[in-house]
């Protein structure tokens, strides 16, 4: 049995500017990794790098411009490895709905626990940074 991880809210962006923020590695730095590189299409590799000891590796398994992106593990700690997150954008009146999703956890144990809350951080921190122009410096991130 896996678990996964969903959360779903507006931002108050359009759909071009939200999918730039969850795809485009000079975006994603400003409230996700430290550094970062990669290009939004099939097969793609980023890299998402936190610290030395954390410099992760991901590849792009689905993405259709300014609709959705999903990212899979490819190099990383043993627990996200098996995962897949991304990010589904829907247009609304007021906004763009986010949908995210990271699945295929192995275990829900404190890494889970922990990886969840900190996804609910940063994708504060997402919504900030689309609606306000807020960036939170990388070591208040967590």
């Amino acid at each position: 049995m896996s678990h996964s991880i969903y959360f779903n809210f507006t931002i108050r962006s359009d759909k071009e500017s939200v999918y730039k923020a969850v795809s485009e590695p000079k975006h994603l730095v400003n409230w996700w990794p430290l550094k970062c590189s990669g290009t939004p299409q099939v097969g793609q590799e980023y890299n998402f790098n936190f610290t030395d000891d954390y410099d992760w590796y991901a590849k792009v398994e689905s993405c259709k411009q300014d609709d959705y992106i999903h990212y899979k593990m490819v190099k990383s700690d043993d627990d996200w490895n098996p995962t897949t997150f991304g990010f589904k954008l829907k247009e609304k009146e007021d906004g763009t709905c986010l949908d995210f999703f990271h699945k295929d956890w192995p275990k829900r144990n404190d890494h889970f626990k922990h990886s969840s809350f900190c996804w609910a951080m940063l994708l504060k921190g997402l919504k900030d940074y689309l609606e306000k122009g807020a960036v939170i410096p990388f070591k208040d991130r967590n």
